[in-house]
């Protein structure tokens, strides 16, 4: 399955983005999909997940209360609206598919999107 990923931009501190991340087939409610973010020199950093079957989210505690992750079951998307931006929010952003249940780690998903960069300027 491919994902394509778009939505980055620049944005001042306190604005507002919403990332779009759409799967080429469908996704099966025993999937987990997820939002994580890297910036250069670090590690792949989890952000938000949502099971597909049952809607149930998670997130970081960097992001919780700012960053909300929901689906679209018709049309196999994911989203990560993100409000209140932060500088430290800038990195490029990625949307995976876990191979097996719920994981916060970057090695435990397959199939990437090709990244979305989001810039929050002071």
């Amino acid at each position: 399955v491919q994902l394509q990923a778009s939505g980055g931009g620049l944005v001042q501190a306190g604005g507002s983005l919403r990332l779009s991340c759409a799967a080429s087939r469908r996704i099966f409610s025993s999937h987990v999909m997820g939002w994580f973010r890297q910036t250069p020199g670090k590690e792949r950093e989890f952000v938000a997940a949502v099971r597909w079957g049952s809607g149930n989210t998670y997130y970081s505690d960097s992001v919780k209360g700012r960053f909300t992750i929901s689906r679209d079951t018709a049309k196999n998307a994911v989203y990560l609206q993100m409000n209140d931006l932060k500088p430290e929010d800038t990195a490029d952003y990625y949307c995976g598919r876990a191979r097996s249940g719920l994981s916060y780690t970057s090695t435990a998903y397959e199939y990437w999107g090709q990244g979305t960069l989001v810039t929050v300027s002071s």
